[in-house]
């Protein structure tokens, strides 16, 4: 057993999976680039047989993404196992990720399979997989609340036939740290070929045990880590990457082994995914919350002026988070903007910085000094990457009391087409979503709302946050100004071309492990 743990980076795939989170092929992209400056081990690209979308952002990450294994995931089945091989052929380092369920709930109700024909079909789909890759990750779900015996069984045929990694998936997050770390103790005392593959764990967030479940399976030698950045992902969410390997490195003392993980790209990493996907990150979340590294209480802050160890088990800079240093202003010419963005590690084609150069002069020319948190957030600004079916061009807003707010709003349509529209509302956000309403002319039900500030000041850059729902579907957006209703009127337009993206045939999202 060695002292290297793996991490396996599901942000993308199980991830995604989150309601309301659609990314299209750029912004997977994106954030595909982060996670290798990151420096996780696997990424899983995707489902590649749930949809045309989905097949050709594998595709895209596997042709394009350098230095770091590709994974695509599929059902045991011929079908589902050729698909996956033909979207990522053309990674450097390809693996196949197949498997089944295995606990009775599944093979009974959701399979209609005996554990012999589960088995069975396992083992074969593991054998098609080797005839495209030798990586292959197979996958028994609910592994958590299954016969740990019929587990074992299962295991040994399959790296028999061929399987080089194991994931032990608790997919329900119904598991205890003692019960799982059990489960993959049992596992190396009762397999007898254990030694050839990897074991690799997979927890979910329902209890909010699912970073404890993971430590519990590393303590018991399993040596690969499957995680999501800020820990997103489908009902409580998956296990936090951003935990797991910040409580192996700070906790050397109970761990013989650490990632290869590069801490100081942890915030940047959380902060474009929370961007992208509309996720927004608790305050006070471990690790990359805003509080994580704050402190209120007098007692505390007499302490950190003291000693800093007296409340902080890590350092913040080990995750990323310095101290504001980099000051620009309206007058910073495109020169010293683009420096300042490579030095955040942010490069453009001379396209995107123009219309980052853009945002940046339309903040700048509202505040006395643009910081390094804005630029991060203008970089992250979700609205760079949809497809813009709608553009802003002009917002006026009258409110006040006892004044009724109205809102007078002009688009511009993908066709170049400008649309104009005023609507009243019970406040000024609220007329200027009834006014895009109108013009786009869909029925979209706003959800959730939150606004948060970037940097401190009366100027602050706000950034904006919406869920709505647009039929069946829920769907995020994000938006960043000084203003707070353009910035709203922003986030709203981000999800409004999601949806318009989404309508036009785009995405359809699969139960998985």
């Amino acid at each position: 057993m060695g002292n290297r743990v793996y991490v396996f980076d599901t942000t993308l795939r199980d991830g995604e999976q989150s309601p309301g989170v659609t990314l299209n092929v750029h912004e997977k992209l994106e954030i595909g680039r982060q996670l290798i400056k990151l420096g996780v081990d696997i990424i899983e690209a995707g489902f590649p047989v749930s949809s045309p979308g989905d097949f050709n952002s594998c595709q895209a990450l596997a042709r394009e993404l350098k230095g770091v294994g590709i994974c695509g995931l599929s059902r045991a089945n011929s079908k589902d196992i050729d698909v996956a091989a033909e979207a990522i052929k053309d990674a450097e380092a390809p693996r196949i990720h197949t498997g089944l369920g295995v606990s009775d709930f599944h093979l009974k109700h959701k399979l209609r399979m005996t554990p012999d024909e589960a088995l069975e079909t396992g083992v074969a789909a593991v054998k098609h997989a080797r005839k495209y890759v030798s990586d292959i990750e197979y996958y028994l779900e609910d592994s958590g609340r299954a016969d740990p015996e019929y587990v074992y069984r299962v295991i040994e045929a399959v790296i028999k036939a061929g399987a080089t990694v194991i994931n032990i998936p608790d997919t329900t997050g119904y598991s205890l740290p003692k019960e799982y770390g059990e489960l993959i103790a049992g596992i190396f005392a009762n397999v007898p070929n254990v030694d050839k593959a990897i074991i690799s764990v997979h927890c979910h967030n329902d209890l909010g045990m699912a970073t404890a479940n993971c430590l519990s399976g590393v303590h018991n030698g399993a040596r690969q880590v499957e995680v999501t950045v800020n820990g997103i992902g489908e009902r409580a969410g998956n296990t936090s990457l951003e935990e797991v390997v910040m409580a192996l490195r700070t906790r050397r003392d109970s761990f013989t082994c650490d990632t290869h993980i590069k801490t100081e790209e942890i915030i940047r990493s959380s902060r474009l995914v929370s961007h992208l996907s509309g996720m927004v990150v608790q305050p006070n979340k471990a690790i990359v919350g805003s509080n994580a590294f704050a402190h209120s209480s007098g007692i505390h802050q007499d302490g950190m002026l003291k000693e800093r160890s007296t409340y902080e088990i890590m350092d913040p800079r080990s995750v990323g988070l310095v101290e504001t240093k980099m000051v620009l202003t309206a007058r910073s010419g495109r020169h010293g903007v683009r420096h300042s963005f490579a030095q955040l590690g942010y490069t453009f084609t001379k396209e995107e910085f123009e219309e980052v150069y853009h945002k940046y002069l339309e903040i700048a020319d509202r505040k006395k000094q643009v910081y390094e948190q804005d630029l991060e957030a203008i970089a992250t600004d979700q609205g760079l990457s949809v497809i813009k079916a709608y553009e802003l061009v002009l917002i006026n807003v009258t409110s006040g009391q006892p004044t009724v707010p109205v809102a007078a709003i002009q688009l511009k349509k993908a066709d170049g087409t400008l649309v104009t529209e005023t609507a009243t509302g019970i406040g000024s956000v609220d007329a200027t979503y009834t006014a895009i309403n109108k013009i786009s002319g869909l029925n979209i039900e706003l959800l959730e709302y939150g606004l948060n500030s970037v940097t401190a000041g009366i100027d602050a850059v706000a950034e904006v946050n919406v869920r709505v729902r647009y039929g069946k579907d829920i769907f995020s957006g994000h938006g960043i100004h000084t203003d707070i209703v353009v910035a709203s009127a922003y986030a709203y337009l981000s999800v409004l071309n999601r949806v318009c993206m989404q309508t036009s045939g785009l995405q359809v999202k699969l139960e998985s492990p």
